[in-house]
């Protein structure tokens, strides 16, 4: 039942984040951070991470991976 359940973002299921995350173009710590931001619905989560987004997804993560 869980996989029917696209309404919402489970981030409590490292599963649900990943594949959320290739469906976004982003990586599990941006869906986590988005859904704590604007609630867990796809949609809303969509456009808050296409409207944060001011350099390139590939360069963020470079970023975080620096980061620590």
């Amino acid at each position: 039942m869980a996989a029917q359940n696209i309404e919402h973002i489970d981030v409590t299921s490292d599963q649900a984040l990943s594949t959320w995350a290739k469906k976004l173009n982003a990586t599990p710590e941006q869906i986590r951070d988005a859904v704590a931001e604007v609630g867990d619905r796809p949609n809303d989560v969509e456009l808050h991470l296409k409207g944060s987004r001011a350099s390139t997804n590939s360069e963020r993560v470079a970023a975080q991976t620096h980061d620590g």
